[in-house]
């Protein structure tokens, strides 16, 4: 398809406005690979021909908690459940807001008790944890399809949320919910095609929305970077940002470049045994310092 954003990225390769860095990022909660392997499919990554590694993910796990804590993140743990392989993608467990939890819905079957742990977690700790409640089941798969950005939420849907979560949120949030439609089952989740770095900076993949989307994101983003479908397909975008630091899967050059200007140290943390399950950086982490609601210092335009 047509990349919309193109020119605009080739001319904003290195910006004149001094972006606002995002003011969550630095805590983080994650599960350990204990029982992680890939025993059914739900994605097009998901080959249970396919195995990982077990030994090398752990590996690459541990290093991905030293490359963040050596970027200033703090990390907190959940303790993995036997029967659930894929609760170590915990950016998909829920939406943190304060001191609240807003909790995931799986839509399938296979990561559905993930919830149970995750609502413990939470509730052990003293956070309160929300459900999305509306006309029929909703799914949502929390950090996965929702970042704020701009004072606003964006939310994708099309794999794994429902459309109908969006109004649930708005309403649970205080905050305007902005669509984004996910048209291609490799980007199931926005996360894998989105990341946002500050308040002007953003890596995208256009090929994983339709249209109308990629038109939101032109407004809503003014400096992106927007990735070619081989530099997407490494899952570069699914990265995760530490203050000035970005650590990430992998990092193509012209990407590695580019972020360079914008003033970024990249941080490489290979994940290639998690990839195999359809997850990288940004999946095996949720954010625990997230404030969304009435969030101004987000909001600057």
């Amino acid at each position: 398809m047509d990349n919309p954003n193109q020119s605009k990225t080739a001319n904003q390769a290195s910006t004149s406005v001094e972006p606002t860095p995002l003011t969550w990022g630095k805590s983080y909660l994650m599960c350990p690979p204990d029982y992680f392997g890939v025993f059914y499919e739900i994605n097009p990554w998901m080959h249970r021909e396919n195995r990982p590694d077990f030994e090398l993910a752990i590996e690459q796990w541990q290093n991905l908690v030293a490359n963040l804590q050596r970027a200033g993140a703090k990390v907190e743990m959940i303790e993995p459940v036997k029967e659930l392989p894929d609760m170590v993608y915990v950016a998909n467990a829920g939406l943190v807001d304060g001191q609240r939890l807003i909790l995931s819905k799986f839509r399938h079957a296979e990561r559905q008790p993930e919830s149970i742990y995750t609502s413990q977690w939470f509730q052990a700790r003293g956070r309160k944890v929300a459900e999305l409640v509306g006309e029929g089941d909703i799914c949502f798969e929390g950090c996965g399809d929702a970042f704020p950005f701009r004072g606003s939420l964006l939310a994708g849907y099309g794999f794994r949320s429902d459309l109908s979560s969006h109004a649930v949120l708005s309403r649970l949030l205080g905050v305007t919910v902005h669509a984004v439609k996910l048209i291609d089952p490799r980007f199931y989740h926005l996360d894998i095609s989105f990341s946002p770095l500050d308040n002007r900076h953003a890596i995208i993949n256009p090929a994983a929305w339709d249209r109308a989307s990629n038109a939101l994101i032109e407004q809503l983003v003014p400096e992106p970077l927007v990735l070619e479908l081989d530099e997407a397909l490494t899952f570069c975008a699914n990265s995760v940002v530490v203050g000035k630091v970005i650590v990430m899967p992998a990092c193509p050059a012209r990407v590695g470049r580019i972020l360079q200007r914008w003033g970024y140290d990249v941080c490489v943390s290979p994940v290639s045994e998690f990839l195999k399950a359809g997850g990288a950086v940004r999946c095996l982490t949720l954010p625990l310092d997230m404030t969304i609601s009435n969030n101004a210092s987000d909001s600057n335009h």
